[in-house]
């Protein structure tokens, strides 16, 4: 379990999902801008930011390559890791092709499966949660589960890595808006607590924590799309911060964690 020392007066931040690069440039530019706003805003009390996958709508390294735009957003991120800020990022199933750029440029740990951490607050107090993205988790998705699988075996990322990448990242975007475009078209699913994925795997995740005695005050996840505070009970609760994307930026969602308290909000830049 990673430990982080959170200065008095300092707080950790959370956000996830915001699929930069979807659906168009303008769109995208948009939203970036809207997301630089949040960052000026928490860069003034952040210790850590975590974010929670699904940065981009889709990321591949290439050995000599990245991809095309996002330039303010990752000089911001720079800044703050520059600033003294810890960068927390966790790979989604839109970025799964994210390997050691973030960690070399901008100091940036990357996480690839859930995590513990365990906050350090200046006035002595302590606070445990537990982290991930939330794709392929729970019972069920299998199809995606079997997806995954091919995405992320050696062999298909060393095939992939031979295309152009104005090939490669033409295909990749072409396929992820032709299933989100179905999916916003036909209407997300709505959160139901009882056929919920993420929920299950939580419940699951927190009885086992029970019976081990090491409970987490907050577990915290994205890839759901929906912003969710649901109780677990023994004062803990199932976070998932939605997403940056949806029409309005109706999903701009945010977690902030201090020593006295769990904010779970939606940002406005007014």
């Amino acid at each position: 379990m990673e430990h982080i020392q959170v200065a008095k007066g300092k707080k950790v931040y959370f956000a996830s999902d915001f699929h930069l690069g979807f659906p168009n440039e303008k769109e995208s530019r948009e939203r970036e801008a809207f997301l630089l706003n949040w960052l000026d805003q928490v860069q003034v009390d952040a210790q850590a930011i975590f974010l929670l996958g699904d940065l981009f709508d889709f990321w591949f390294e290439y050995q000599k390559a990245v991809p095309k735009g996002f330039v303010r957003f990752l000089g911001k991120l720079a800044a703050l890791s520059d600033a003294g800020i810890e960068l927390h990022i966790f790979v989604g199933n839109h970025d799964l092709w994210m390997y050691d750029y973030f960690h070399e440029e901008l100091a940036a740990k990357i996480y690839r499966h859930p995590e513990r951490f365990l906050l350090l607050f200046s006035d002595g107090s302590n606070k445990t949660i537990f982290v991930g993205h939330g794709d392929g988790l729970g019972p069920g998705d299998y199809g995606y589960k079997a997806l995954k699988r091919v995405f992320t075996n050696k062999v298909a990322q060393f095939l992939f890595q031979w295309l152009h990448p104005n090939l490669g990242i033409r295909l990749a975007h072409a396929w992820s808006n032709t299933r989100k475009t179905n999916a916003i078209t036909e209407g997300v699913v709505p959160f139901h607590p009882e056929t919920d994925y993420i929920l299950q795997f939580v419940k699951e995740q927190y009885q086992q924590d029970l019976n081990h005695h090491q409970v987490a005050s907050s577990y915290i996840f994205g890839h759901r799309h929906h912003p969710i505070a649901w109780e677990l009970g023994n004062d803990a609760t199932y976070y998932n911060l939605g997403d940056w994307f949806s029409p309005a930026l109706c999903n701009a969602y945010f977690l902030r964690i201090d020593a006295h308290e769990n904010s779970f909000q939606k940002y406005s830049a007014s």
